[in-house]
């Protein structure tokens, strides 16, 4: 019987397997891919499981778990680093050498093969980006039974065409194809579907010195966002993230010290000692600054990260306890259209979802994450209906129908909204020509969807 553990992600959507093979070895992948392409079995990668979207949730089939390739090598400048490592212990590993790495996605218990397939990026993506920009090498089995390094720089060695790409701070919707890319560009983001990533170089940074953190709260929603748009372009400012007072009333649960009238919060980390600075800047905002919380050291930081995790730990709690799929969006727009696009997300959940739904996540991007909780049958399907009306309205607006989860096996639906079927037949022929098969992935990006 499969253990129901490689069957579910933290979406709690379900799959099934004929077979589980929990890799040894470099070999043991390759075997195992031999046979589903003389069987013409689908086969599925399976990591941590904390996605969102389905994409390491077979639909039949085997899974090929990563759990065991554990390497961790930590060099100056760079660490090599097994697909089954988490972000956690990777960043404990070079913290001990005054080094960290700069994706910091949420789920801090990821796999690093699961943050390479959905180019994952996080809070610190305002400054440092995603996944992409900090990959220096991909060690990659792929179907026809090899085993490269891929490094960056080296070119891919067949024509790629020109795709169209939103006009967005990041997004991980299908493939990133352009004329003269890479390797390690054209297999992160692909969500397991080109190859099957068995060990990674990632670049490290210096820790800063100074960190000025704080978790400032706002009377208004509207001084929260006003506040947004002044401080984009301070120097040193690596995260902005947003949480509304939907947000802040389920956190009140776990942190009751949560000003009672604060509407809105913003967390920010900036680096460099600009202390004076931010006080002026948070005094213009009309901040809530006695009721706010600020910090300099790294425990209080943790913190922190903790109060920011517990919203989407709230969240998937709250859905398993009523028994229905996370509904939640991972849309962005360019930045000069983030108020339109939250002024839509309010007026349509005001009508169809009245207190049944939060907002929150990477303001600074223009990329947040509206998460509705449905507890009827008939507002699940309301909420899966706005999860796709929200999707056509950012592409309206000239935005990506996903900004850092991928689309997977739930959400591929979604793709035909941003992309035309010419733009999309791009994408499956280099599909096809990595693996002819069709077998790798089967469903992720490209399948009907289930949300």
């Amino acid at each position: 019987m499969v253990d129901e553990r490689y069957l579910t992600d933290a979406s709690d959507f379900k799959g099934w397997a004929e077979r589980v093979i929990v890799a040894r070895s470099e070999e043991e992948v390759l075997e195992t891919l031999r046979e589903a392409v003389q069987t013409e079995t689908p086969v599925t990668v399976g990591g941590a499981h904390t996605g969102l979207t389905g994409s390491a949730v077979p639909q039949g089939g085997w899974v090929i778990s990563l759990e065991r390739f554990k390497k961790l090598e930590i060099e100056r400048g760079f660490a090599r680093v097994g697909p089954g490592v988490s972000l956690l212990e990777l960043r404990d590993a070079a913290a001990k050498t005054g080094q960290f790495y700069a994706p910091d996605p949420t789920e801090i218990t990821a796999s690093m093969g699961g943050t390479i397939a959905t180019n994952a990026s996080g809070s610190r993506s305002f400054m440092y980006g995603s996944t992409r920009r900090h990959l220096l090498a991909l060690r990659v089995a792929t179907m026809d039974g090899k085993v490269l390094w891929y490094r960056r720089g080296e070119a891919i060695d067949f024509d790629v065409p020109k795709l169209r790409m939103p006009d967005v701070r990041k997004t991980t919707a299908g493939y990133r194809l352009a004329p003269g890319m890479d390797w390690v560009d054209l297999f992160c983001g692909a969500e397991g579907t080109l190859g099957i990533v068995l060990e990674a170089e990632v670049a490290l940074l210096p820790i800063p010195k100074e960190i000025f953190a704080g978790v400032i709260f706002f009377a208004s929603d509207d001084d929260a966002l006003d506040a947004v748009e002044k401080w984009r372009g301070v120097n040193g400012l690596r995260m902005l993230e947003y949480a509304d007072v939907d947000a802040l009333d389920m956190l009140r649960v776990r942190y009751p010290e949560i000003p009672k009238q604060a509407k809105a919060t913003l967390l920010m980390e900036a680096e460099g000692d600009d202390v004076e600075g931010w006080e002026k800047r948070l005094a213009e905002a009309h901040a809530l600054v006695d009721a706010s919380w600020f910090a300099v050291e790294a425990k209080d930081r943790e913190r922190f990260r903790a109060f920011r995790h517990s919203m989407p730990e709230l969240i998937i709690e709250t859905m398993r306890k009523r028994g229905f799929l996370n509904m939640g969006t991972d849309y962005a727009v360019p930045v000069a259209r983030e108020r339109e696009m939250m002024a839509y997300y309010r007026e349509r959940l005001s009508k169809e979802m009245p207190g049944r739904s939060m907002i929150y996540g990477h303001i600074g991007d223009a990329h947040l994450h509206v998460n509705m909780l449905p507890a009827t049958e008939e507002e699940a399907k309301k909420s899966a209906e706005l999860v796709k009306e929200f999707a056509a309205h950012a592409v309206e607006l000239g935005g990506t129908v996903s900004a850092e989860h991928g689309l997977g096996r739930r959400k591929a639906a979604l793709l035909k909204l941003q992309y035309s079927e010419d733009e999309i037949e791009m994408m499956r022929a280099v599909k096809r020509r990595l693996d002819p098969e069709w077998l790798l992935g089967q469903g992720t990006i490209f399948g009907e969807g289930a949300l």
